[in-house]
């Protein structure tokens, strides 16, 4: 019987192979892009000392959050690849300690300033590669479950850890280009609405127009406050409202038209208690066993299960539910965002530390998403990271130099040569930032 090598003898003497030769079409990405310069410029922050810039701070965290090493201490395997260090431009990699100490000692300054900076690029590519004429606005909260005695990590909303201390972050997105526009860290205990106002006007402020502005929310964000908000500045909205007992009594005597043989609907007009003017209410009506497990559904009465949903869009009420099932784009955000990226994780005790991290996280994400939109074929942007990184990032490679040349070899049977041909000359064609 045929057997294996047996005379095989292992040396630990190479210093020029990397796991993550594809990083290099990332790099080349910021680097046309001019990244760098554009932190530096637009991000004043003395830094105690040189051996690091804030740039190179800033990537040193990003880099591992895009690779899959989640963990800061996990960070620590790009220390001894001299390979992918050469490539990105970082004369080493900081130890964990220094990316924590990092964190804790800015965030006081760094945090506002670089949302500022993150929300100048979040302007700059919503109009990438081409302007839109309209934009879906989502809005969304989340649990993100901890262990420990982290700042701010308490009890409150959690439904999928019930009783279990967490962080309970905002998230805005937009529905088309499934940028993430927006979003902070907030205490466990925050209730779903807070700091949603000032979160859309922060969002408006970035888009190319306001014409054709669309915002979704569930119940969560059905507040008086808000909708007041988004009706006072003719934002059309869709948002799922709360079961009152006098949203029920309507719903149980008003006159259902059939759409189809599982779906019916109607609308009624109505003012909730303490709210400055009615609002137009549109109802979904379905027998209960056609979908039990709807998660629109908050009320059912006769075999029927009822959803509602408050709006001033002037589409027929099947088509409010329409465009509101759409929305279901942002949960699958969210989990990218919390099984990709490690948003909403606390890797120090400190509370504003882990709220720039949570925006460096955002900020990882849409650099990814706006390297598969502008540089991707169109069959590949659909890819999830955990597939982009299988195909192109973390693709083993070796560095020469050949006539003194640096070159990075990929093995010869890679199957998306062309591709990668493809994405190099797509990086090309962009424009700098500064």
């Amino acid at each position: 019987m045929r057997s294996g090598a047996r005379k095989i003898r292992a040396a630990f003497t190479s210093s020029r192979l990397t796991h993550f030769g594809g990083v290099y079409l990332f790099h080349r990405f910021l680097q046309q892009l001019q990244l760098r310069t554009c932190l530096s410029r637009s991000i004043p922050y003395p830094q105690r000392n040189n051996r690091y810039t804030l740039s190179e701070i800033i990537l040193a965290l990003i880099y591992p959050m895009i690779l899959g090493l989640e963990k800061i201490e996990v960070s620590a395997l790009l220390k001894t690849n001299g390979v992918f260090q050469y490539i990105t431009g970082l004369p080493s990699f900081p130890d964990p300690t220094t990316l924590r100490r990092f964190l804790t000692r800015a965030s006081p300054e760094l945090l506002a300033r670089f949302e500022k900076t993150h929300n100048d690029l979040r302007k700059h590519f919503l109009a990438q590669p081409l302007p839109r004429s309209s934009y879906w606005i989502d809005f969304d909260s989340t649990a993100q479950t901890l262990y420990g005695h982290q700042e701010g990590v308490v009890k409150g909303y959690n439904p999928g850890h019930r009783g279990k201390k967490s962080y309970h972050p905002l998230v805005a997105t937009e529905a088309h280009l499934r940028d993430a526009l927006g979003g902070f860290l907030r205490p466990g205990n925050a209730h779903t609405a807070e700091g949603v106002i000032p979160l859309l006007h922060e969002v408006i402020s970035l888009l190319p127009i306001t014409q054709g502005l669309r915002v979704r929310a569930d119940a969560g964000f059905y507040e008086k406050e808000f909708v007041g908000d988004l009706d006072g500045n003719g934002i059309e909205f869709a948002i799922v409202a709360r079961m009152t007992q006098p949203v029920k009594n309507r719903v149980a005597g008003i006159k259902y038209h059939t759409v189809n043989r599982s779906f019916s609907t109607s609308e009624f007009s109505y003012q909730p208690h303490g709210w400055k003017r009615s609002h137009r209410f549109v109802v979904l009506r379905r027998k209960v066993e056609d979908d039990p497990e709807e998660k629109l559904t908050l009320f059912t009465l006769a075999k029927y299960a009822y959803s509602v949903i408050i709006t001033n869009l002037s589409l027929t009420p099947y088509g409010v539910f329409t465009f509101y099932k759409d929305r279901a784009g942002l949960e699958r955000i969210i989990r990218v965002l919390k099984n990709d990226f490690p948003f909403g994780s606390a890797p120090t005790g400190n509370f504003e530390a882990n709220a720039l991290y949570a925006e460096l996280s955002l900020f990882a994400y849409n650099l990814v998403t706006w390297f598969k939109r502008l540089c991707l074929p169109q069959q590949w942007q659909s890819f999830t990271l955990p597939t982009l990184r299988h195909r192109v990032l973390m693709i083993p490679a070796q560095f020469t130099r050949t006539r003194n040349v640096p070159t990075l070899k990929f093995q010869k049977s890679y199957f998306h040569e062309e591709t990668f041909e493809f994405i190099e000359n797509r990086i090309r064609t962009l424009e700098p930032l500064v």
